[in-house]
């Protein structure tokens, strides 16, 4: 089959787009594997689809496939490039577009300078929800926040629609991204796995963070990670409410005010090209 397709990119975290508002998606798990392979295909760390919405309270549904073919729950990063394309396709002339994902609805706005700010929702610090194992473990609490002893890491966890573990480093450019993340990722206590921030705080506007992405491996930016990583910092106590996150990709911005606020994103969204692929 000829499928048509947009590459995307928010911050390095690259995205294959597909519009399928008019006729429905229909990629196996195979050819999504395919899609996504970097020297077999055109390569992303997701692939992200578009469909009408199944409710009248939503403009688009949105849903999220790794470059393995799972459907996963949320993509920050993605849903700045999900706005982007939607108004550059003409599929809407709306700046503030109402999406619904697995598990969440989200607010995404296009800003007048290009960039986009997704609101997040809420926090869940629920350990059911992510779901986090804590049986036989003892949290130390750090300003009244639980850091988690699992691989070695002290960990704040925390779901973001998708969840997270993370972990504050002194220098993210030699913390053991690439062999404690794997570890942290497929350790049990995490029964749908889950994503290894590692956070350098720099200062309590501003972090630097590397994200080991569940199936994708470590990513240039993650976006719910960005989230996860900024609210674990204030409730601990090391982050004010606006912060700065550095990524190796690109800066985001982060605001939280704590409680049930929901989490403000705020990053670019770029287009790459537009093609076609025979799968």
């Amino acid at each position: 089959m000829r499928l048509r397709f947009t590459k995307m990119h928010g911050a390095g975290n690259d995205f294959v787009v597909i519009d399928a508002t008019r006729e429905p998606f229909a990629l196996t798990r195979e050819q999504m594997r395919l899609l996504g392979d970097r020297r077999f295909g055109v390569g992303c760390d997701q692939i992200l689809v578009i469909e009408p919405s199944t409710d009248t309270g939503a403009d688009f549904r949105y849903r999220i496939f790794n470059n393995t073919g799972d459907e996963v729950e949320h993509c920050g990063n993605g849903s700045r490039c999900f706005v982007r394309f939607v108004v550059d396709a003409g599929l809407t002339t709306k700046r503030e577009i109402h999406v619904d994902t697995m598990n969440r609805r989200l607010l995404l706005t296009l800003q007048d300078d290009g960039r986009v700010t997704v609101d997040m929702g809420p926090p869940v610090f629920d350990h059911a929800a992510l779901p986090f194992d804590v049986s036989g473990l003892e949290p130390r609490l750090e300003n009244g926040f639980e850091l988690w002893p699992v691989q070695g890491a002290e960990l704040a966890v925390v779901s973001m629609g998708n969840p997270h573990a993370v972990q504050r480093v002194d220098d993210v450019e030699t913390a053991a991204v690439l062999t404690q993340g794997p570890l942290i990722e497929h350790d049990p206590r995490f029964a749908k796995r889950v994503n290894a921030g590692f956070m350098q705080v720099l200062a309590r506007d501003r972090i630097a963070l590397r994200v080991y992405e569940r199936d994708a491996g470590e990513t240039l930016a993650c976006g719910t990670g960005a989230c996860a990583a900024v609210v674990a910092g204030i409730r601990a106590g090391w982050l004010d409410a606006v912060v700065e996150v550095q990524t190796r990709g690109g800066l985001l911005r982060i605001e939280w005010a704590g409680g049930q606020s929901p989490v403000l994103m705020t990053g670019p969204a770029v287009k790459v090209f537009d093609g076609e692929i025979t799968l």
